[in-house]
């Protein structure tokens, strides 16, 4: 059994993958829901997760406070892939909430004979958030941190880890680098026109 989550012990999941699965829950133009619309969206995604149990009774504030991280996280990965729309200010914002949520979800050092890592502090709801603040916490400490980013494609901002060997991805896909191409040839034709 797992002591801090009281489940069975199962391997974990690596560091960027938990990051990116909570910042892929947006809504997104290519058809995807946000799953943390609801209390029950929050809580069925950290059940499946393995973040919480069943039993948790999770809020529509929790929610809100599971969005508001999320969001603050697209926006510092936005900066980490250069999207012009991302400025000091709404960098700046998302940088001071994370601070305030660092001091919300503490986190505690779980030392074993063959590691130690950061866990949640805390259990429930706040526990859950902890875990996804560990997870970030790692893999900043790998090196990795500016190669989580957001795609900056609008609506898309979907999450992923550049792989590129110069770390000068933007977007997630090419599909999504098309699209951004096409919507600037589409404008300069038509100022062209004007």
């Amino acid at each position: 059994m797992d002591a801090v989550h009281g489940s069975p012990t199962r391997s974990r999941p690596d560091a960027a993958d938990v990051v990116l699965r909570f910042v892929n829950t947006r809504a997104d133009g290519a058809g995807n829901i946000e799953v943390f619309s609801t209390a029950g969206g929050f809580a069925d995604w950290a059940v499946e997760q393995d973040l919480l149990t069943t039993a948790t009774v999770v809020t529509d504030s929790d929610a809100a406070a599971a969005r508001e991280l999320r969001d603050a996280f697209v926006t510092v990965f936005l900066a980490h892939a250069g999207d012009p729309a991302v400025d000091g200010v709404r960098i700046g914002d998302a940088e001071r909430y994370l601070r305030q949520a660092g001091a919300r979800y503490p986190l505690t050092t779980v030392i074993t004979a063959g590691s130690a890592r950061l866990g949640a502090g805390s259990t429930g709801v706040p526990g859950a958030l902890g875990t996804i603040l560990a997870a970030v916490t790692e893999v900043a400490q790998s090196g990795d941190w500016t190669r989580i980013k957001a795609c900056c494609n609008p609506p898309c901002h979907f999450g992923f880890v550049d792989r590129t060997r110069n770390r000068a991805a933007r977007y997630c896909s090419p599909g999504c680098g098309s699209q951004v191409s096409m919507r600037a040839y589409r404008q300069r034709q038509k100022r062209a026109g004007s």
